[in-house]
């Protein structure tokens, strides 16, 4: 096969690394924000479960997520007889994928999202308190701002989501990776893994650019 072939082949995975890179940050972000909120509130019962699952997930490799993800619940006979919507969802590759990298990423992204709100400086939380707004409307005017400020940090995260998707090809989800597998399982050539390398290059290469754009944006502010 040429190196044309070669590319056209693994370009057939890009769909499904793609769909899984934009579910999974979009996911994430959402619950991260939620969970983030939800810290602030300094109740032990919300706020010690929290803390529980970012150790759970951020201690924890992501590889060993899916798998436990995809392969645990089969060891359990009653969702299989009992709870049929429930299983053909974790029955479903690509959802199990999806699930492990929304729920590893938002426990990063939590951490990211919070440490912000954390660092939001004291004079704007006793500003807001003066002025007579309760926590909610304060977290309205503090929350756009600290996300704002930490757009660098999670720029990164959304790196890792990107290349986190090539685990999906470990429980048999045909993204870029599996393609790489399936060629260099037939043809065992060096260039199949370069051009691999190539792809991912080029996705990251274009987000950190839109991650740049945005975050110049959002602090054009400070620029004034």
């Amino acid at each position: 096969m040429s190196l044309m072939d070669y590319l056209l082949t693994l370009l057939k995975g890009l769909p499904v690394t793609l769909s899984l890179s934009v579910a999974g940050i979009i996911t994430a972000c959402i619950f991260a924000i939620g969970l983030s909120l939800l810290l602030t509130s300094n109740r032990w019962y919300i706020t010690k479960p929290i803390k529980a699952y970012i150790i759970a997930f951020t201690g924890t490799p992501l590889l060993v997520q899916l798998f436990l993800i995809y392969y645990g619940p089969a060891q359990f006979s009653f969702i299989k007889d009992n709870l049929p919507t429930l299983w053909s969802l974790l029955s479903s590759p690509w959802f199990c994928a999806y699930l492990a990298l929304t729920l590893n990423s938002a426990a990063y992204t939590t951490q990211i999202f919070y440490g912000a709100l954390k660092a939001v400086p004291n004079g704007q939380w006793q500003a807001c308190a003066a002025l007579g707004m309760n926590k909610i409307q304060t977290l309205k005017i503090v929350l756009p701002y600290a996300l704002k400020r930490a757009l660098s940090s999670y720029s990164n995260e959304v790196i890792f989501v990107v290349k986190g998707t090539a685990l999906a090809s470990t429980i048999t989800l045909m993204d870029v990776m599996g393609y790489n597998q399936f060629l260099n399982g037939r043809y065992y050539d060096f260039s199949i893994l370069i051009l691999t390398g190539c792809i991912y290059l080029v996705i990251n290469g274009l987000l950190s650019v839109i991650m740049r754009l945005i975050e110049r944006r959002a602090l054009r502010f400070e620029r004034i």
